[in-house]
């Protein structure tokens, strides 16, 4: 049994069968080039999909190469690891990767082992990519998928442009993959929809939860993975989850398209845009930020930067929260629905 990531309430319970993870994990493995030369370094709890078997401990281990298991996540921390062990595949996570690229990287390490740093849990913005490249030296890989089934992960020799800005393909030629509109119709290549799943290790219901498995699955068995995604030559682009579209007046507004942009202003660490109440337009943007250390920054500040970029003004945000940090799930994940409930709670707060 594994737990599903709780970013959108309580935990589910996720079946998995020994042959199903024997496939995923190799199967995964293989895909991220792990051989017996392969010294994966583990951060993120064990208990989780990605970091046990995604290809995560267990891959490195049945493609016999070496799994270390580092104490904390601190820049120190992995810096010594890869000097002392060798490292040669770092297996990571957004929050992770933000404070790594905004730390200063011990100048007297030797980084010279390291190949890949692998992102997984949630979509790493492209200009990240491209800087963790330039500042580690290696390639980045783009992990995408959940503790349920289906993995979709960048080739390590894809063109540039694929593994800044895409989340992959289907780590197995038998994974089939739909992208449907509201009613469940497959939509074109190049096309927003939701994707559904199933496949050789895609479970077919959650434990003991038939109402959860109703949501969960179409009667012909796909799995809804939650989230909005296009394909153009066979690669997945995700365009949010389901929950982090915003809906102002009818016009879509997507959190990570928005994200994505503010990522680019000097001043901002990180950044989380998310959906609060509104009694006009039912919902607006409010971004969630945290400054590059000793900065301050302030709305006007923000939208001055996104007009600047052409962006259509209904996407701005309207309401700017700065924090020195987001709250996180174990597994790595930005929990966006206590962000959402501390956006109302403002909103609540002003019209009392």
């Amino acid at each position: 049994m594994l737990l599903s990531g709780g970013t959108t309430g309580l935990p589910k319970l996720i079946p998995r069968t020994h042959n199903d993870y024997v496939y995923n994990c190799r199967q995964c493995g293989a895909v991220a080039g792990f051989n017996a030369e392969t010294v994966l370094l583990a951060l993120l709890p064990m208990a989780h999909n990605y970091t046990l078997g995604c290809p995560g401990v267990l891959g490195a281990l049945a493609h016999g190469g070496t799994a270390v298991i580092a104490a904390d996540a601190s820049i120190e921390t992995v810096a010594r690891l890869i000097e002392a062990e060798r490292v040669s595949v770092i297996s990571a996570a957004v929050p992770l990767i933000v404070n790594w690229l905004n730390a200063d990287l011990p100048r007297h390490r030797d980084f010279s082992s390291l190949r890949v740093v692998m992102n997984g849990g949630a979509k790493l913005a492209p200009e990240l990519r491209r800087r963790v490249e330039r500042q580690f030296g290696c390639t980045f890989q783009e992990s995408f998928g959940t503790g349920e089934g289906l993995l979709n992960m960048t080739r390590l020799d894809d063109p540039a442009e694929i593994r800044f800005t895409s989340s992959g393909r289907p780590m197995s030629p038998a994974d089939e993959i739909r992208i449907v509109d509201e009613r469940g119709y497959d939509v074109p290549d190049g096309a927003v929809g939701e994707l559904i799943c199933r496949g050789p290790y895609t479970v077919r219901g959650y434990y003991n939860a038939p109402e959860k498995d109703r949501a969960a699955f179409t009667d012909d068995g796909y799995y809804r993975m939650g989230d909005m995604v296009r394909r153009v030559d066979g690669n997945l682009f995700v365009e949010g989850r389901l929950k982090d579209i915003i809906n102002r007046g009818g016009e879509k507004i997507s959190c990570e398209e928005i994200e994505n942009y503010i990522l680019g202003h000097p001043k901002i660490k990180n950044v989380c845009v998310v959906a609060m109440p509104d009694a006009t337009f039912g919902e607006k943007a409010c971004a969630f930020v945290i400054p590059v250390d000793g900065e301050t920054v302030d709305l006007d500040e923000i939208k001055s930067f996104l007009l600047g970029r052409n962006i259509a003004k209904f996407k701005l945000p309207e309401r700017l929260t700065v924090v020195n940090e987001f709250p996180i799930s174990p597994a790595g994940k930005v929990l966006r629905r206590e962000l959402r409930q501390a956006a109302a709670g403002n909103v609540a707060s002003v019209h009392a």
